[in-house]
């Protein structure tokens, strides 16, 4: 059997820095593009506080993002392969379900075959024209040309990406909407984390070859 050790694991990890990130552009519902912040694009953002969130992914990421937002007084709601028993928020079986319940939805999850565009054009619509997506997991996550469509038709009302279909290129159209918050795939790139990163991946390594269990297994979730 092979064993995989992860170099994220914990709140001071690149997981929390992920987490953080999610909610960040919510702290100021109208923050703009900044000459000394090169890489980010700022558009009008909603504040998050009472929303309804929906959380596609509930793993590490998803589960400190849900802890990140329930202080702001926000109604969860999840979808993951399967329902999650220590999870108390309610459970979606599909995305569509989950968006038409949603004033924002949280991308978390990985990316496989099964998660390749999970967020197609019905979804979006479902969302609706007052729904804002957020996308921290994959790019490929999201139909990205219908997801530009309904932006720019106004069927939803925002999206902040991390990730795009196509890396490093983004749809021109993004950078003109002011519904719309970019960042160059970074929401995990601070010192903290990296630090926090090596450190658990030495700690892996030493107890591979030491015989002992490893820090932060990767968990098939």
């Amino acid at each position: 059997m092979e064993t995989i050790g992860g170099s994220s694991g914990g709140e001071n990890t690149s997981t929390a820095a992920t987490a953080h990130s999610t909610i960040d552009p919510s702290k100021d519902p109208k923050r703009r593009a900044k000459s000394n912040d090169p890489g980010w694009k700022y558009g009008y953002w909603p504040n998050l506080g009472g929303k309804r969130v929906g959380i596609i992914g509930m793993g590490s990421i998803g589960s400190e993002v849900a802890k990140r937002l329930e202080p702001f007084g926000c109604r969860i709601s999840y979808n993951s392969r399967k329902k999650k028993p220590r999870v108390a928020f309610p459970f979606y079986s599909n995305v569509h379900d989950l968006a038409a319940n949603s004033d924002v939805l949280i991308l978390s999850c990985a990316l496989t075959k099964e998660t390749y565009h999970i967020i197609k054009r019905d979804v979006l619509l479902a969302l609706g024209e007052k729904g804002v997506i957020i996308n921290v997991g994959r790019g490929a996550l999201i139909d990205e040309k219908e997801l530009v469509q309904c932006l720019v038709q106004g069927e939803i009302g925002g999206a902040g990406l991390d990730v795009y279909e196509n890396e490093p290129i983004v749809p021109k159209e993004l950078f003109v909407l002011d519904s719309v918050v970019l960042s160059p795939h970074k929401a995990v790139l601070t010192p903290e984390s990296f630090a926090a990163s090596s450190k658990m991946a030495m700690g892996n390594l030493e107890a591979f070859f030491a015989g002992k269990p490893l820090l932060s297994p990767v968990k098939d979730e």
